[in-house]
């Protein structure tokens, strides 16, 4: 389908309004990190549930949309992975949680919600982001051939 771009411009939609409508229902920036973040830690307190709702909502969402579309059946866009590598999978998601704990976000939190308030740190570490992201490409599909 020549336009599958359609799919990542909603999506980034869809994304978007979720920070603003978080944002205005709960006074808090919708950072997925520090909404995980809190359950694991259990820092969440009575916050639990509503923290619950939104990672319900992240699994949710996507297989509604997957069956709406036909994606399950093979229909629908593309999914492509950079590797089948299950160590550099499980090695790039331990890497992206510790990077997100040290920023104290994620883009969600930083990119999405602190660039659309105009927020300095927001804009950093997303320039941050960007470029541990750059790096990572050149250094294991590049140089280490592990992607």
């Amino acid at each position: 389908m020549q336009q599958e771009w359609i799919f990542g411009l909603a999506g980034g939609g869809l994304i978007g309004l979720a920070g603003a409508v978080y944002l205005l229902i709960n006074g808090r920036i919708m950072g997925a990190s520090g909404i995980i973040g809190g359950l694991v830690d259990r820092t969440a307190g009575a916050q639990t549930n509503e923290r619950l709702a939104f990672v319900a909502g992240l699994f949710a969402v996507p297989a509604i949309l997957a069956l709406l579309f036909g994606n399950l059946q093979g229909e629908g866009p593309a999914q492509t992975y950079a590797t089948s590598n299950l160590w550099a999978i499980l090695g790039a998601g331990l890497l992206v949680g510790i990077g997100t704990r040290i920023a104290n976000g994620c883009t969600s939190g930083h990119g999405v919600c602190g660039i659309s308030r105009l927020s300095l740190r927001g804009m950093v570490a997303t320039v941050f982001y960007i470029m541990a992201g750059g790096l990572s490409v050149v250094v294991f599909k590049h140089w280490l051939g592990v992607i």
